[in-house]
């Protein structure tokens, strides 16, 4: 048996019901970097009421002002962080095809390049963990991993991506996304 830490870059966490009350209740979280110095992660079924260029202070291509910004999680909600995926990134960072970015030149760039198969998803603020604190919250079993995907992370409603992802991993699973937020409504 290895004693090698099993670090979850490129997998989604879910909310496994227990963290209510929190701002990760009924979350899904894709984690993009986790090693030994800790993790991060974004949450990617928090839309903000706003659309990015009525929040991001820059000279960015009129397509990109449009997009809506999602609340990546509660660390720095100032922040920019973006997802991007294209038919090919060859030094894909967070798996394969999907990078992730912090630059706002290099965001420029993205949305003045002319791509049809390229997608991005733009993000204030994100999810962070000290060194161990993600380890030790899935000892304690606050979250569910689920292999990530493209289409999971561009594709369909976010506000039903918690429930939608549970509903595909088996009937105790879907029994909890069927559970309402507040239990005493039950």
């Amino acid at each position: 048996m290895s004693d090698k830490p099993k670090y979850l870059k490129g997998q989604l966490l879910l909310d496994s019901g227990q963290l209510s009350g929190s701002c990760f209740q009924r979350t899904v979280v894709l984690i993009c970097q986790h090693d030994a110095e800790g993790a991060f992660g974004l949450v990617l079924n928090h839309a903000s009421p706003n659309k990015v260029g009525e929040m991001v202070v820059a000279d960015l291509p009129d397509t990109l002002k449009e997009f809506p910004l999602y609340v990546g999680g509660p660390v720095q909600p100032t922040a920019l962080s973006f997802l991007h995926s294209d038919t090919f990134i060859p030094n894909a960072t967070v798996m394969p095809n999907l990078s992730l970015g912090h630059s706002l030149d290099e965001l420029v760039d993205l949305g003045e390049s002319f791509s049809d198969t390229r997608k991005i998803k733009m993000f204030a603020g994100y999810a962070g963990w000290s060194p161990g604190q993600l380890e030790d919250e899935m000892k304690r079993e606050a979250w569910l991993t689920h292999p990530a995907s493209l289409e999971l992370v561009f594709e369909g409603d976010p506000v039903g991506l918690w429930k939608q992802i549970l509903g595909r991993m088996g009937w105790k699973y879907k029994l909890l996304s069927e559970m309402p937020e507040d239990l005493s409504q039950n």
